[in-house]
């Protein structure tokens, strides 16, 4: 079987991102299919002259790249216009492939016009999967106020839903969203698959000479990781009022704050305004994919936030699943599955938009407790394994594929 695989920014574990449609895609062709990745690359090195899209063969999957320069750093503009340049491109690159089924993978959801013109021209059964509460998520932080493109969006999303075959979505919450919107599409979104707890990635031994204060290059007790974008809608501002708060109770505890994005410049000038700059906030060096295991391996707990906007609890950020994978305890500061999971099976510490002074001194007791840190570390690992593995989120796509008789 030919599968086409339609995702706007593939990585591997060689890059710096998400690495779900390479981890699933590897997984496909185990099983026997055929798998055609469509995506862009930021490379220069694997851009041809003359040409506008350029085959590449990883682990079994041909990957067609189309260089298009783009990071999160890019305004809104910016980062529509190269929305807008994938989806004409991809739409002819899809309709030049033939493959027996199509699986697309927002963000952006502009990613579904490539793939309806592709069910409507060859009848090729449509499995789109539904990464973020798109366009909620985005209209509720205010990066898109016109009313008529607003609109406009929820007529796409409606027309992408009406003509798929199955609806993918990644967390509990975002599938409640989309049958409170439209109950008629119930069905298609019956399996909810998260993002991947890739388990095998996380049990490499970590190289001697890597500790956390050569890292950092400070000694501290307890180390606070976030692993991710800096970007509006993650609130890294919030990350800084905590260090403020704690360093007043105990200067031991750190945040280590990893990553790109565009607000990180401003992230960084404000917490050396604050006092807060390599005293007990870090901002070490980018990793890549595979550098992960080291920096987990070395903070006592990982962490995901965002703004305090409820649309944006449904979230299935890799922070989640890349700590648990990593055997340590999560950190968030908002409600909703996520919060669910963590109380429920005992695997972090959920904070509240307010950060009260009472919860803060709740926190920093938790961070004094290794006992029990040590403890939710093993059940987030085991949660990994039971609900997040590889292995869970490809028998269940396997199983949507089958009922399409592909």
């Amino acid at each position: 079987m030919k599968l086409i695989y339609l995702h706007q920014y593939f990585k591997t574990p060689l890059e710096n991102g998400g690495t779900r449609s390479y981890d699933l895609a590897r997984s496909f062709v185990k099983a026997g299919y055929t798998v055609y990745m469509v995506s862009t690359t930021n490379d220069e090195k694997i851009q041809e002259k003359g040409k506008k899209w350029v085959i590449k063969h990883i682990d079994g999957i041909q990957v067609h790249y189309l260089y298009l320069p783009y990071d999160n750093s890019m305004s809104y503009l910016k980062r529509s216009v190269a929305f807008v340049k994938f989806l004409l491109y991809a739409t002819f690159k899809l309709l030049k492939l033939k493959g027996d089924l199509l699986l697309a993978t927002s963000t952006p959801l502009t990613i579904g016009v490539p793939s309806l013109i592709k069910k409507w021209f060859h009848k090729t059964p449509l499995v789109f999967e539904v990464r973020d509460v798109w366009p909620e998520a985005v209209i509720a932080i205010g990066a898109i106020s016109n009313k008529y493109m607003q609109k406009m969006l929820y007529r796409l999303e409606k027309l992408v839903y009406t003509y798929a075959d199955a609806i993918v979505p990644l967390s509990s919450d975002m599938q409640k969203s989309i049958i409170s919107r439209y109950p008629q599409f119930e069905s298609k979104t019956n399996i909810v698959i998260e993002n991947i707890s890739e388990v095998q990635r996380f049990s490499k031994l970590v190289p001697v000479d890597f500790s956390r204060s050569s890292w950092i290059g400070k000694e501290v007790r307890f180390a606070v990781l976030y692993a991710g974008t800096f970007g509006k809608v993650n609130n890294i501002d919030y990350v800084l009022e905590l260090a403020k708060k704690t360093i007043e109770i105990d200067p031991t505890i750190a945040y280590i704050l990893l990553g790109a994005g565009s607000e990180k410049i401003r992230i960084m000038d404000a917490a050396k305004a604050a006092g807060l700059y390599n005293v007990n906030v870090f901002f070490p060096d980018a990793v890549k994919k595979d550098q992960l295991n080291d920096v987990y391996d070395v903070a006592d707990i990982g962490s995901s936030f965002v703004a305090p906007i409820k649309d944006l609890w449904a979230n299935s950020a890799n922070k989640f699943f890349d700590t648990l994978a990593s055997g340590k305890p999560i950190l968030i500061n908002h409600e909703g599955w996520q919060a669910e999971v963590i109380r429920r099976e005992d695997i972090g510490f959920v904070l509240t938009p307010a950060l009260t002074d009472e919860e803060i001194h709740s926190f920093v007791k938790y961070t004094q407790d290794y006992e029990l840190i040590k403890l939710q570390g093993g059940k987030a690992r085991e949660v990994a394994m039971r609900n997040y593995s590889l292995e869970v989120a490809s028998s269940k796509y396997l199983t949507i594929f089958k009922s399409l008789h592909v």
